[in-house]
């Protein structure tokens, strides 16, 4: 069985559009098992009933931003261990070296394309 038909993914953005760009992309790759949410605490109860391979979130959301949310997976035990991915408009060196302090596998810049997404997961959960 192809690591497609396998892994579950979490794509977390507040805005449905973006959600819905990622998760067609996800789809062109033959991956069926995407869930979403629009924040980061939705992201977190979600995840604690239904834990995934690889969370794809947005740096820029209110509430909770993409590093506090990936702060609060990698200090949980049941989500440490979660593949992370940050797609941001604003990858300054700071965001980036935050990022990768706290546990960041790999991150995407906007705007981007569909290949592009496929390289940056096929770097953190191999090929698709």
């Amino acid at each position: 069985m192809a690591l497609r038909d396998q892994i579950r993914i979490m794509v977390v953005d507040d805005m449905s559009t973006s959600r819905g760009l990622i998760t067609q992309a996800l789809d062109a790759y033959g991956i069926r098992n995407v869930t979403t949410a629009s924040d980061g605490d939705g992201a977190l109860k979600a995840l604690e009933r239904n834990p995934v391979h690889l969370v794809i979130s947005d740096f820029n959301m209110p509430g909770m931003d993409g590093l506090q949310l990936l702060h609060h997976l990698r200090t949980n035990t049941r989500t440490k261990g979660v593949g992370f991915i940050l797609i941001t408009g604003k990858a300054d060196k700071a965001t980036i070296d935050r990022g990768r302090q706290l546990g960041m596998n790999n991150f995407l810049m906007k705007p981007f394309g569909t290949a592009d997404l496929r390289t940056c997961i096929e770097a953190v959960v191999g090929r698709l």
